[in-house]
């Protein structure tokens, strides 16, 4: 399916972006997560492939409550994960849609211009070999698109609790910006 069947309004929305900086979305940032459901060696081997990847250094992560079925405790790190920001993340995101042929199901956008999408096996990225120590590891990649100005709720000094649905990214625009920014076609 072409981009038209789900941006019907694609000129209207470019020319607004075009007419206004401070509505065109931003890529605010991405996070790499990959889960392993135990703390053994292989989360350690999942850590140095996330830092292998994007270049930086990734953060434990912890299971939120017991499941005794997979044999998980409260507070045991299960998975790791990476924020990327700025070049990193765009970089990052060309290997990525490279890795997943530049396609992305409907389905992965929100309402809130928010994308996730997995990759199955990290030896598909460019420039990523198989080493026989480490294994195969599969990851989710999250992306949050957002506009200028939206620092406001995040802020220290005149932090705002509220901010209006027009100035947030819609689903269309999400999709619309991946397909202008790095021709990703929308499934």
């Amino acid at each position: 399916m072409a981009i038209t069947d789900y941006v019907p309004n694609i000129d209207e929305i470019l020319e607004r972006w075009n007419s206004n900086p401070m509505i065109r979305p931003r890529i605010a940032k991405v996070t790499v997560n990959i889960s392993v459901g135990a703390a053994t060696e292989r989360l350690g081997k999942a850590m140095k492939v996330l830092e292998e990847i994007t270049g930086q250094k990734p953060v434990p992560r912890k299971a939120r409550r017991t499941i005794k079925d997979f044999g998980i405790r409260k507070g045991e790190n299960i998975a790791a994960k990476v924020t990327l920001r700025g070049e990193k993340a765009v970089a990052f995101l060309r290997k990525a849609f490279e890795a997943i042929g530049y396609k992305i199901k409907a389905s992965s956008f929100d309402d809130y211009g928010n994308v996730s999408f997995g990759i199955t096996e990290h030896i598909t990225i460019p420039g990523v070999k198989y080493d026989p120590e480490i294994g195969v590891f599969g990851m989710d990649v999250a992306i949050t698109l957002e506009r200028p100005g939206y620092r406001i709720l995040r802020r220290k000094r005149c932090r705002k609790k509220h901010i209006p649905r027009r100035h947030r990214v819609s689903r269309e625009e999400a999709m619309l910006y991946l397909n202008k920014e790095f021709g990703v076609e929308i499934i």
